[in-house]
């Protein structure tokens, strides 16, 4: 049965904000918690094709920066299989204290000053390969929309990434280019950011770099737009990822309510099924 367990959101404990058969979703700020997510984002960002093999810390076998220490952080927990996913929420108040979102690293945010109080940065988003379906990434979009409702803010911003080279065929940088091109012509937010860098990808301009025929979105893009997410310009390119990070802003009043009902049915479907 879905439920929400009170308490409060700056508190370090966790918090239940939607249960499903095997799934619950926590928010949480308990170490052992963070470590997981922690862990799966080593696991997830290091066996990606097309990202880099540099991230995180081998050592450890973790993902970690000092944005962790600042944020909540969304928890999926299965029952047998433990964490399969996590996200990063850095609400406004949490990004003052931190020095800033983590998206000001890679871009001039300086466009966004007018929703800023109202935005919470979602990043660090994964899922482990074995639980990628429909049922586990609708019920963490429904936790995000529970977050927001239980918090008062109104938008979710966020990178989403694009390997530089996911086809080994493909020229590095011209599926980023692709999706450059059918985003900013679809999907352009009225918010505008530039990354701090133009993106180069091996000294050369995305812009001199021909588009990759027949490329698709990627499956996480994809789930934002259906969502209502706009893009906020030019992608900055992430060395250490090996990636280009696209700018994303939902808007909670304007997200594709199509999307949002198949969202509640799909949750509700899986408390009937949990029963």
């Amino acid at each position: 049965m879905t439920q929400v367990i009170d308490g409060s959101l700056f508190s370090p404990t966790r918090i239940e904000l939607l249960s499903a058969g095997p799934l619950r979703v926590l928010l949480s700020e308990h170490p052992d918690d963070i470590a997981d997510a922690q862990r799966l984002r080593y696991q997830v960002f290091n066996s990606e094709p097309g990202f880099s093999d540099r991230i995180g810390d081998h050592e450890s076998g973790r993902d970690a920066d000092r944005f962790d220490d600042f944020a909540q952080h969304l928890i999926v927990r299965h029952d047998e299989d433990g964490v399969i996913g996590c996200a990063r929420l850095l609400p406004p108040a949490r990004a003052i204290v931190a020095g800033g979102w983590y998206s000001a690293t890679e871009f001039d945010v300086t466009g966004l000053g007018t929703i800023a109080t109202q935005t919470v940065e979602m990043g660090r988003a994964c899922v482990a390969a074995a639980h990628r379906s429909g049922s586990v990434t609708a019920l963490t979009w429904a936790s995000v929309l529970r977050y927001l409702d239980m918090t008062g803010v109104r938008y979710v911003m966020g990178s989403v990434s694009v390997p530089l080279r996911a086809d080994p065929a493909a020229q590095r940088g011209a599926e980023l280019r692709s999706v450059r091109d059918q985003l900013l012509i679809k999907y352009r937010s009225p918010w505008q950011v530039r990354p701090l860098t133009s993106p180069h990808v091996d000294g050369v301009a995305l812009d001199a770099i021909a588009a990759h025929p027949g490329t698709a979105l990627p499956p996480l893009l994809r789930g934002y737009l259906r969502l209502g997410a706009k893009v906020c310009g030019e992608p900055a390119v992430d060395d250490a990822f090996d990636v280009g990070d696209f700018l994303t802003v939902i808007d909670r009043e304007g997200a594709t309510r199509r999307y949002l009902d198949r969202l509640t049915a799909t949750v509700q479907r899986l408390a009937v099924a949990g029963r």
